[in-house]
């Protein structure tokens, strides 16, 4: 049942003296109940009001218009009367029945309790206050299931609660609102939408209310409506520490947004580039602070890393996504990652010829032949040295870069990460100066001439 706007317009009562008016009373409480015995609930409600308005202390009137509220879904106006007859009627059975179900109803387990305990103190044979006293302790025990299963982001097993608690308490917003949340953080953003937005047709200044749905906005990329909400959310409750952080985060992200779209357009497609990597990481970190087993944000999170070459931090999300589902998939993203961390930590050849990982044969020659008269120490001979051991370090490097690369099988296993120096090659006591000798023409085949102060030229034999 969900609260519902049923109009009820009380008619004013004539004034009578008091036996007059009690009789009076009673013909308009009969007629009150023949109203609702054909579910008409609108006249029932307005003859219980007109009986309540002639004799407005006879508890059974409260009692009987608190029945027809509830059975159109106002329970909070029912509450009101139900808690009015057995304040007139401490022993009136009914009326504490029907506020240990409004409390229920509402959501608040433990009033709902007390009022069944006092409805058996009167009555202990009473098999609704039995039955309805078991159904509170069931919900006060799907409600704390759901806050420790909360506090270990186990969404789907709290949504599972919340959804027996409902059944229960159907008109109990928090528990509507907490089941809306879970469901956002599950990614379920068109269901998580429909939770959120019936409370707020109901109640349109829910803060709660307006955070979710500010969240399924904002994970489904309409970052600036997302904005609006949580913005709407803050002036309704100003202390909202969720959506003020929320709040925060979307700002941000829409800065860099329209940062990244504005170097796009100026050309600078690097920055655009990197500024784009940079928005999509950021929102799948604050996706999985907030869910640490959101799977789809951990893989496109990853997948930023691998492209920026963060490959420990790479590894580091595919071992959590391996964790949580330990697919054949997954296992192997993990095995490719931990295999270019592994080459990552080795000399990166590639990059010390300065040539792409798909370059041919003839652009690693023309690479090698750059790098090498670059850094060759007879052109640093005049350097301070400091320099020529700097110059003499890459010297080397470029033509141990050279001789992985130019030989089909060294390269082949230096791709797929294995340890060259167990192939019998090491590079320890390898000799730059004959690689560059062979690959220049031999011994005598090359040499560096000073021309003047600072200035050489190349002489081949």
């Amino acid at each position: 049942a969900t609260e519902c706007n049923v109009v009820m317009v009380a008619t004013e009562p004539e004034l009578l003296d008091n036996e007059e008016a009690k009789r009076e009373a009673e013909t308009f409480k009969e007629q009150g109940n023949a109203y609702y015995a054909k579910k008409d609930y609108n006249e029932a409600y307005n003859y219980y009001t007109t009986a309540i308005d002639m004799c407005p202390k006879n508890a059974s009137y409260y009692g009987n218009r608190a029945a027809t509220l509830m059975i159109v879904g106002r329970f909070r106006e029912a509450l009101g009367d139900a808690q009015q007859s057995v304040r007139l009627d401490d022993s009136f059975v009914r009326g504490h029945l029907q506020e240990g179900k409004c409390h229920l109803s509402l959501g608040n387990a433990m009033a709902a309790c007390r009022s069944f305990q006092r409805a058996l103190e009167l009555d202990h044979k009473n098999a609704q206050a039995q039955q309805e006293f078991k159904n509170a302790n069931a919900v006060m025990e799907y409600e704390k299931i759901a806050e420790t299963d909360f506090e270990k982001r186990d969404f789907r097993k709290v949504v599972f609660c919340i959804d027996h608690a409902l059944e229960f308490a159907p008109a109990c917003h928090r528990f509507k609102i907490l089941k809306a949340e879970c469901l956002a953080m599950l990614g379920h953003y068109p269901e998580a939408q429909s939770v959120a937005s019936d409370i707020l047709r109901m109640d349109s200044t829910n803060a709660d209310a307006l955070y979710v749905r500010g969240v399924c906005l904002y994970y489904e990329d309409c970052i600036e409506k997302a904005v609006q909400f949580f913005v709407q959310s803050l002036r309704k409750a100003p202390d909202h520490e969720k959506a003020c952080i929320a709040c925060r985060n979307a700002k941000a992200l829409k800065a860099k947004k329209e940062d990244g779209n504005k170097a796009f357009k100026e050309g600078n497609y690097k920055l655009a580039y990197e500024l784009k990597l940079d928005d999509a990481r950021e929102d799948c970190t604050n996706a999985v602070k907030l869910d640490d087993t959101y799977i789809k944000a951990y893989l496109r999170r990853v997948q930023c890393y691998m492209d920026t070459e963060q490959y420990e931090e790479a590894v580091r999300d595919y071992e959590k996504v391996y964790q949580t589902e330990k697919t054949k998939e997954h296992k192997q993203l993990l095995n490719n990652a931990q295999l270019e961390l592994k080459k990552s930590k080795k000399k990166d050849y590639y990059k010390i010829l300065g040539v792409d990982k798909n370059a041919s044969e003839d652009e690693i020659k023309k690479a090698y032949r750059k790098r090498a008269l670059m850094h060759h120490p007879d052109r640093h001979s005049g350097a301070s040295a400091e320099v020529q051991k700097e110059e003499e370090k890459k010297f080397k490097e470029v033509g141990e870069a050279f001789t992985i690369l130019s030989d089909p099988k060294k390269k082949t296993r230096y791709d797929s990460g294995q340890d060259l120096d167990e192939e019998c090659m090491n590079m320890g006591d390898f000799d730059a100066n004959n690689i560059f000798k062979a690959f220049f023409g031999g011994p005598g085949g090359f040499s560096f001439e000073a021309s003047g102060p600072g200035n050489f030229f190349f002489q081949f034999g």
